[in-house]
């Protein structure tokens, strides 16, 4: 048997068809007009698009329902800042909003806390301050940021404090949240315009 002599070509591409080509948008349009029409048919009249409603309070930029006594949504890693820089959290909360403060504590937090072991105790102590609001979590797991976001999506009641980067980010793309943290060794808030006791920054 003889060799085949073929020269190889080399980055040898197959020819695809250009995405812009006029028999693909022809199609497309079809189908999507054959799907319209099946839907009229079916239900008798225009197809609907359900969009979830805006609160009236964030008619503005902030969220105007927020108002004294503040509910703040505490989170595990702020609790253990605060212990570092010494802070008083009930007390520093007041100096921050210059007004009462009811810190809440859900059960994500609190599991996270006493799986943190003997090292974090003097955090799970002021956890467990009769002060502090505690509020019972429903679903499954014990991820705290999960549970906080949900919670706040669905009440835009509550102020979150946290210090941890991911979940600031999170609850930044949900409008009319407040986040507590710390900076300057005080807390201070975003999104708020009536914190007058919190440290001007630039976060």
């Amino acid at each position: 048997m003889g060799r085949d002599k073929r020269t190889r070509k080399f980055a040898e591409m197959k020819r695809m068809i250009n995405l812009k080509d006029k028999r693909i948008t022809r199609d497309n349009k079809k189908a999507k007009k054959k799907k319209v029409n099946i839907k009229k048919k079916e239900t008798g009249e225009l197809v609907k698009r359900f969009l979830p409603q805006q609160s009236s309070a964030l008619f503005f930029k902030y969220n105007e329902q927020l108002g004294p006594p503040y509910h703040i949504l505490v989170d595990t890693n702020f609790i253990n800042f605060s212990i570092k820089n010494k802070l008083e959290m009930m007390q520093s909360m007041m100096d921050c909003l210059y007004a009462k403060c009811i810190p809440c504590i859900t059960d994500c937090v609190m599991a996270e806390l006493e799986k943190l072991g003997p090292k974090f105790r003097v955090a799970l102590r002021i956890a467990k301050d009769p002060r502090f609001d505690r509020l019972p979590c429903m679903h499954k797991g014990t991820y705290a940021d999960d549970c906080l976001v949900q919670r706040v999506t669905q009440h835009k009641c509550y102020i979150v404090a946290t210090c941890d980067r991911d979940l600031k980010r999170r609850i930044r793309k949900i409008p009319g949240v407040p986040i507590m943290y710390l900076s300057q060794h005080k807390y201070t808030i975003e999104r708020m315009p009536d914190a007058f006791g919190a440290p001007k920054s630039d976060q």
